[in-house]
């Protein structure tokens, strides 16, 4: 019985520690409880945060609506569709936004709902910003939809 108490003991100065040197961190995110314990950095204030964040669906109101400190995700992005085209289909969106055509330029102009009529101008204008859309060989499928958006916003 004497072992036991030992051990946990042990175990409990193990754990005090191990939080003390993740406090400096916050890992809590966004919502309700990240604004309520601000600044401090504490275990037990993060385990807080992290819990209020979690409670009523605060932090799930936050993301979509853009407040309690949550950023809000870009109209392309939110758009399901289109973000599982665009991530399944990088390579040759690429090809065809670089050529000013293709099929896939065009399914994504009519995931964009660009009218028929205005889609050579669209195919013009990713055409001649191709490299801010994509920047690099590593870019993600997100960052390619945020410069889609960032190059037609630009209008």
């Amino acid at each position: 019985m004497r072992k036991i108490g030992i051990w946990t003991a042990v175990a409990c100065c193990v754990l005090a520690v191990a939080g003390e040197s993740y406090a400096g961190r916050s890992n809590t995110g966004c919502g309700i409880g990240t604004i309520i314990f601000e600044g401090k950095e504490g275990l037990l204030s993060q385990i807080c945060a992290a819990t209020f964040n979690g409670s009523f669906g605060n932090q799930t109101f936050g993301i979509t609506s853009g407040t309690l400190e949550c950023e809000r995700a870009s109209a392309l992005v939110a758009h399901e569709k289109l973000n599982k085209f665009v991530g399944d289909n990088m390579d040759n969106l690429a090809m065809d936004i670089s050529q000013g055509k293709g099929e896939y330029l065009a399914t994504l102009a009519v995931l964009l709902d660009v009218p028929v009529e205005e889609r050579a101008e669209l195919y013009k204008r990713l055409q001649a910003n191709f490299s801010s859309i994509y920047p690099s060989e590593d870019v993600t499928h997100i960052d390619v939809l945020n410069n889609i958006e960032s190059v037609l916003s630009a209008i």
